[in-house]
């Protein structure tokens, strides 16, 4: 089938998916971070603390998330859409209104559940339960609505910030996420049913397992050690890009204009994995797909020039596209789909941990003297790492899979 006729086809839930992402901004870093030196100045605090109290809310959201996430097992999607979506509302309006660090707490943890959390997780386990045969390229395209937002949001800010003022941001913000809340829902009145071709289902039927079983099992862990660096990384560099820009004097338009670069770079390459995923398998690719975010960092950590900046945003968005459709596929086929719910949600509580424990642990590591350059060096030699380690984790994976597959 066509890409146009896939997308006219499945325009209902494609678009549903592409909107759930779109409004998980709203809690991701990148999008957090462009008010932090706002915020810092606006409670008194230092990176450390502010880093600290990101770090905690992120948790308290990671913790939340493995109990709440199996609804998406039990519950229509357009049910806990009607939940979610309002409730990052709620987050955005306390965001606006913060007045003092507590309040400023219970913003974050609404934007980081409800946002990060939540709204990637319903997109994710739903995309990947209706589509089978096509999983790779449902992914790709539900996923260019958080490319679309690194891509806009960024500059906008900027922009709406300077004429206007951080705070006002958020109230506009809270009032688009209440309206598009009722347009996700009316996407997703009707549930996919997934009808893979022959073909294909002979290539994925993997047994179901339940979430207590994935747990016992050693090798979800040290895939998690891939799929969680993106996060951990990402959150770290973005969470202290104001940072870096004041050491290397950039101005912070430059560091806005940078996402362009990256945005372009991950859609591009979140199509093109779309594709390999459908074509060579997600469990291929696992091994793969850190090696460019492992030499942009690199790059960025030894440059002091800001075409460093604008190779590490290309190289991180090769690696970010890749993943986009990884994460979402990755998983079905190490462990099937009728307990998906329930499984991604201990995935997303990990690498919403891991977006936590980036940011804090670099704050307090700049508060203590450690050069944020040298940290970013040190990200960038883990990739390569783990990269190394995932060429016999995945052919174990691989391997244990066929036999499975073969018995049944």
């Amino acid at each position: 089938m066509s890409t146009v006729d896939f997308l006219r086809r499945d325009k209902r839930w494609l678009s549903g998916g592409f909107l759930l992402f779109l409004l998980s901004c709203f809690g991701q870093t990148f999008f957090i971070s462009l008010f932090g030196n706002d915020i810092r100045a606006e409670h008194g605090l230092s990176h450390g603390q502010f880093g600290g109290l990101y770090m905690a809310a992120t948790l308290v959201s990671a913790l939340v998330l493995t109990k709440a996430g199996p609804a998406v097992d039990r519950y229509p999607a357009r049910h806990v859409v009607l939940v979610a979506v309002p409730m990052l509302a709620l987050g955005a309006f306390a965001m606006a209104a913060s007045g003092h660090v507590i309040v400023l707490f219970a913003a974050v943890v609404l934007l980081r559940f409800f946002g990060q959390g939540m709204m990637t997780h319903i997109a994710f386990t739903v995309v990947g339960r209706w589509f089978t045969g096509e999983r790779g390229r449902a992914m790709s395209v539900s996923t260019l609505g958080l490319n679309a937002g690194e891509a806009l949001f960024p500059l906008l800010v900027v922009l709406m910030v300077a004429a206007a003022g951080w705070r006002q941001v958020w109230w506009l913000g809270a009032v688009v996420l209440l309206v598009a809340a009722f347009a996700v829902a009316a996407l997703f009145r009707r549930e996919r049913m997934p009808a893979p071709d022959a073909v294909h289902s002979a290539r994925v039927s993997t047994p179901s397992w339940t979430r207590r079983q994935a747990l016992r099992d050693p090798y979800f862990y040290l895939v998690c050690l891939a799929m969680g660096a993106p996060a951990l990384i990402g959150n770290t560099v973005f969470f202290n890009q104001v940072h870096l820009a004041d050491l290397r004097g950039w101005p912070l338009q430059v560091t806005a204009t940078a996402f362009t670069v990256y945005a372009v770079s991950t859609v591009v390459f979140n199509v093109i994995g779309g594709h390999l995923v459908d074509r060579l398998t997600a469990l291929r690719l696992v091994p793969l797909f850190l090696l460019p975010l492992g030499g942009g960092l690199l790059v960025l950590g030894l440059t002091e020039a800001q075409w460093g900046l604008f190779a590490f945003m290309a190289l991180y968005g090769v690696t970010n596209g890749l993943s986009l459709s990884l994460f979402g596929a990755t998983w079905p086929e190490i462990y099937g789909v009728d307990h998906l719910g329930a499984i991604r949600s201990v995935v997303v509580a990990i690498l919403v941990f891991a977006s936590a424990a980036g940011p804090g642990l670099s704050g307090l590591l700049i508060d203590g003297g450690v050069g944020y350059p040298h940290q970013v060096v040190v990200l960038g030699v883990y990739c390569v790492a783990v990269s190394a380690l995932m060429v016999k984790v995945i052919a174990h994976v691989r391997n244990r899979r066929h036999r499975v597959t073969q018995s049944v």
